[in-house]
């Protein structure tokens, strides 16, 4: 893993168009997140339906004053579920599938797992085959355009029942749907409580077929949430994962296991998680040898993009942009790409900041 060596207080800044140049994978980053402004303006008039509010507070949803660390969380999801409601059509799906690769690509991201929960897309309830045809549709459009290639994380909800999950999962295994690579599990955790092992079995199923596993846990809930996800979920990459530094011993079995953490540190801020970015545990799990890459979870709403957020962390924990290109490196490693497009990112990193 990177490791900082020259503060930005020294007044060295790392410009975000170096940023966008560098090769590089998303992780942790949600289909349902990537809704600008003009999209949702142009889907409710497709629709027919009011905005929930003013156009210019649309995204206030993100604002948090909760005293007990979980921000607007549940707010935020209702929020998702919204947006997503809009999206009616496959013509829509496609097109929302397309616009997210062409946002992926202009911000420099040659691959991303892009994390998909059909339980936030209502008028897909029924006909879940269909939304991930038509984003797949979509997606593969975008490749064929030039732009960065997407995989999808099908997300269970964790409010869902262990057998929903076992159908969706004998689904997968059956259907093979185009561009699904991972089976993955989202929601608030603090109001779900520790359900990991009512999906244990969905999970073993799934890592029976083949299918890569990445588990949401250690935001809301602590260090315990990760643990579940490792012991029962049989988690290859953990979602968030930032409470790990909480418990010492996770944190060495973390480090000897390399299992990656997809950490958004924005994210993490926004929603009340910490206070201040100069809080967040990112450079303090870094140093404790876990492997650590940064990522933007919802950008949209957020207000963001990942060279944006890379940029001030960057300026905040005093990385350099040799950091930086080992936290390029560590994110094509995490990811669930192939070999050969993992061959031809890496490739692409300058070995160090002097040769770029």
């Amino acid at each position: 893993m990177p490791t900082a060596s020259t503060a930005l207080s020294t007044g060295h800044r790392i410009d975000e168009t170096w940023i966008r140049r560098l090769p590089k994978a998303e992780t942790h980053v949600h289909l349902e997140g990537n809704f600008e402004l003009i999209d949702l303006l142009d889907l409710a008039k497709e629709a027919g339906e009011p905005l929930p509010g003013p156009a210019a507070t649309l995204f206030d949803v993100t604002t948090h004053d909760a005293s007990d660390g979980t921000g607007d969380l549940a707010d935020f999801l209702r929020f998702l579920d919204w947006e997503c409601g809009l999206i009616r059509t496959p013509e829509q799906a496609a097109r929302h599938a397309y616009s997210f690769a062409a946002r992926q690509t202009a911000s420099g991201i040659g691959y991303t797992d892009a994390v998909i929960n059909p339980t936030h897309w209502a008028a897909w309830s029924g006909r879940v085959p269909a939304l991930f045809d038509a984003l797949a549709a979509g997606l593969d459009e975008a490749e064929q355009d030039g732009l960065a290639e997407v995989q999808l994380c099908y997300s269970l909800l964790r409010q869902q029942s262990a057998g929903e999950a076992g159908e969706v999962v004998e689904w997968l295994a059956t259907a093979r749907p185009r561009r699904v690579v991972a089976l993955s599990i989202d929601g608030d955790e603090r109001s779900a409580g520790r359900v990991s092992a009512r999906f244990a079995e969905a999970f073993t199923a799934a890592k029976d077929a083949g299918l890569r596993r990445t588990v949401h846990a250690g935001e809301s809930s602590g260090p315990e949430g990760v643990w579940d996800a490792i012991r029962l979920l049989h988690a290859e990459r953990i979602d968030h994962g930032v409470r790990a530094v909480e418990d010492p011993e996770l944190l060495r079995y973390l480090a000897e296991t390399q299992i990656p953490l997809g950490v958004c540190p924005r994210s993490n801020v926004v929603l009340g998680l910490y206070d201040d970015w100069s809080d967040h545990p990112l450079v303090a799990l870094r140093d404790a040898g876990v492997n650590v890459t940064i990522n933007t979870d919802d950008p949209a709403p957020l207000g963001t993009t990942l060279e944006a957020d890379w940029a001030v962390c960057a300026e905040t924990f005093g990385l350099t942009e040799d950091d930086l290109i080992g936290f390029a490196r560590a994110s094509i490693a995490a990811s669930f790409a192939g070999d050969a497009t993992k061959r031809a990112l890496e490739a692409a990193l300058p070995s160090s900041a002097a040769s770029r």
